[in-house]
């Protein structure tokens, strides 16, 4: 009789409940499982499709810098390096009361920020949550839902109290909208949407400008706000990021979509020479770079199931950066490769599996999960299969599951640090060093996805890669939006380009 072994412990679910499981089963006494040897051998084929050598991160960056020079020279490149004319940097000295909304691609945010100068601030916020029913629907009911929800809150927070938004009859308070989806812009109160991503199908949007849309939804619903600016959350976390520690030179967020942002010289962006601006100011930019090797595919290194994600994906061949590295897409890229060896009797022989052949039923939290289970018996991995799938696992399946998420979130880290690197390269802040604000539930969550990004920057640059730090960024969508608010404003009644 094989020995039986007995699994307890707890388990903490995406939605933030916790789960307790307990289990009890028969290594492979009762069905008929993959010994240890058959998955080292299969673990060996997953470690040559999912490692990434320093030479090939070292094509990469160089092929990506390329990219962002050409986005920079015309419009209508894949990575379309957006102005976002948000000029310069913060002083850190910016002060006053402004609204905020955020629409991210789970919740709607709606914050009060208080900026109170010396890089300090205070924020009030309620986050809506948004159906993927709203995520399909007419663009203008999006708004309109926007619309509604910062209504309710402004109709929450006005009054005297302290922390309150003393607002007198007439009153508007400035509003920055954080909209992180690719918008062409040639002023910081407009933005016409490209394409929309991280699942969002909205109709009559693409093409339409939504700054446009969501004033007519505040007209509608008579919402005491002043639209100033439209931006995305990752220009967002480079301003707020700079606002508190100025060494601080680029704005990343890797989460449900990945993206970059950062500070160019108007003399070095070709595509904006007739706007009659200063070659000497500084604008962002909004790199949009999840869109890197789209179409072509030429240069990241994609795996069969890397293609089926894209195929199967809403937006075929786009994307292409964003489908390797994002949140969205690493768990499904997990179970694809768990389909095929269930397709291939290597897995849960005997078992019932269809729960793990639903698409996207394989959450990235899951990845996190087993990455940093800290049993000898990998408990927490017995109690994902067990509840969310209904099937049994041994040991030495568990050992695989965990090394495979681990193969699949550091190439996603190390394919992270490429993006960071070709910004880097091409500014030339390797010497001088700089500071990255670095936000996303992958960055914030993922175990060592920080630390794996480090080390790709090392493996691209050498020892000198030390010298650019990422770090927990400030709040991009809530904070600064608010501080891009207050610079638009200040910029505005100094008279200073106007047109834009």
């Amino acid at each position: 009789m094989p020995a039986s072994r007995r699994g307890s412990g707890t388990v903490t679910l995406p939605t933030g409940q916790t789960l307790a499981f307990h289990t009890r089963t028969q290594d492979e006494g009762d069905l008929p499982h993959a010994t240890k040897k058959t998955m080292a051998d299969h673990l060996r084929k997953y470690e040559s499709l999912f490692t990434l050598t320093p030479q090939r991160m070292r094509m990469i960056v160089d092929a990506f810098k390329d990219t962002l020079e050409a986005g920079l020279e015309k419009n209508g490149n894949t990575v379309p390096m957006i102005p976002t004319y948000v000029f310069g940097w913060p002083t850190g000295n910016e002060t006053g009361e402004y609204l905020a909304v955020d629409l991210g691609g789970t919740n709607l945010r709606v914050c009060l920020v208080t900026l109170q100068g010396s890089g300090r601030f205070e924020i009030t916020q309620t986050k809506y949550r948004l159906s993927e029913d709203q995520k399909q629907e007419d663009g203008q009911k999006l708004f309109d839902f926007c619309a509604e929800c910062l209504k309710t809150f402004i109709d929450q927070h006005v009054g005297e109290e302290p922390g309150m938004i003393n607002l007198k009859p007439g009153d508007k308070l400035p509003l920055g909208f954080t909209f992180s989806y690719p918008c062409s812009q040639n002023k910081i109160d407009h933005g016409e949407l490209i394409r929309w991503t991280k699942g969002f199908g909205n109709p009559n949007t693409e093409g339409h400008d939504v700054a446009e849309m969501f004033r007519k939804s505040l007209q509608k619903y008579d919402v005491p706000a002043d639209f100033i600016s439209l931006t995305c959350d990752t220009t967002g976390t480079l301003i707020a990021s700079h606002y508190v520690n100025p060494k601080t030179k680029i704005g990343c967020i890797f989460g449900t979509g990945c993206n970059a942002a950062y500070m160019e010289k108007v003399a070095d962006i070709p595509k904006i020479k007739s706007l009659g601006i200063e070659g000497a100011a500084e604008i962002a930019i909004n790199c949009e770079y999840g869109a890197f090797d789209s179409f072509e595919h030429e240069h990241l290194p994609r795996t069969k199931y890397d293609q089926i994600v894209d195929e199967t994906s809403n937006k075929p061949g786009e994307q292409a950066y964003e489908k390797l590295i994002s949140g969205r897409y690493l768990g499904e890229i997990m179970r694809l490769v768990i389909c095929e060896l269930i397709d291939e009797g290597v897995l849960f022989l005997g078992q019932e599996t269809y729960k793990l052949e639903k698409s996207y039923a394989f959450d990235t939290a899951f990845l996190s999960l087993m990455e940093s289970d800290p049993t000898d018996e990998l408990l927490m991995i017995i109690g994902i299969f067990t509840h969310f799938f209904a099937v049994e696992t041994t040991l030495a399946e568990r050992q695989f599951f965990r090394a495979l998420a681990k193969l699949i979130g550091r190439r996603a880290a190390r394919l992270s640090a490429c993006g960071i690197a070709a910004i880097v390269s091409k500014m030339g802040y390797l010497d001088e060093g700089c500071s990255v604000g670095a936000d996303g539930s992958l960055y914030n969550k993922y175990p060592g996805f920080a630390d794996r990004i480090h080390e790709g920057l090392i493996d691209v640059f050498g020892d000198k890669g030390r010298n650019i730090v990422t770090y927990h960024a400030e709040d991009g969508s809530g904070v600064g939006s608010a501080i891009i608010a207050a610079m638009t404003k200040q910029r505005k009644e100094g008279g200073l380009y106007l047109h834009v």
